[in-house]
């Protein structure tokens, strides 16, 4: 299954579409700024920095989602921007979608963030959807996950991000 993107049969902007190369193959994420302005910004002012090279995905639990974005591998680490004021919207967290993770606060959100491999509409409202994977959701699909039953969603030897680029700036 593949996500269509905003406009059907227009290419997303270059500028709003993040490239992820992982250990299987690249994925690309539509960034929405529409709906998340100030999440968008933030992340593609970090992915410019090459703040998210090398950074693993933490916390993988089957049949949820995948989170990267802190630079200690540990969940609790995050960039030196500002956290960002909550975006929230009616926009559902379906299949391939690119949320921010946070902690209880709503306005926590900052580096860290997590792609859903199945619909996970208890999110909707609670959470920011900035994005969404428009190509190589099979390469998300085979990220390192937690052991079964293991709710915490700890990843022993994690797979990482090799490289996250804005497509603006790979032409």
């Amino acid at each position: 299954m593949t996500l269509e993107s905003s406009d059907a049969g227009a290419a997303p902007d270059p500028e709003n579409v993040l490239v992820m190369e992982l250990k299987d193959g690249i994925v690309k994420i539509e960034m929405l700024p529409d709906l998340a302005p100030k999440h968008v910004e933030q992340i593609k002012t970090l992915t410019r920095q090459g703040f998210y090279d090398g950074i693993v995905f933490h916390r993988v639990i089957d049949g949820f989602m995948a989170q990267t974005g802190d630079p200690t591998g540990t969940g609790r680490g995050g960039s030196d921007l500002p956290d960002i004021p909550a975006e929230f919207s009616a926009e559902p967290f379906e299949r391939g979608v690119a949320g921010m993770a946070r902690s209880q606060n709503p306005d926590s959100a900052n580096s860290q963030f997590f792609i859903t491999f199945a619909p996970a509409r208890f999110l909707d409202r609670q959470y920011t959807v900035w994005g969404r994977v428009i190509e190589g959701m099979e390469f998300v699909d085979m990220i390192k996950k937690a052991p079964r039953g293991d709710q915490s969603g700890t990843v022993r030897a994690p797979d990482k991000i090799i490289s996250l680029k804005v497509e603006a700036d790979l032409e």
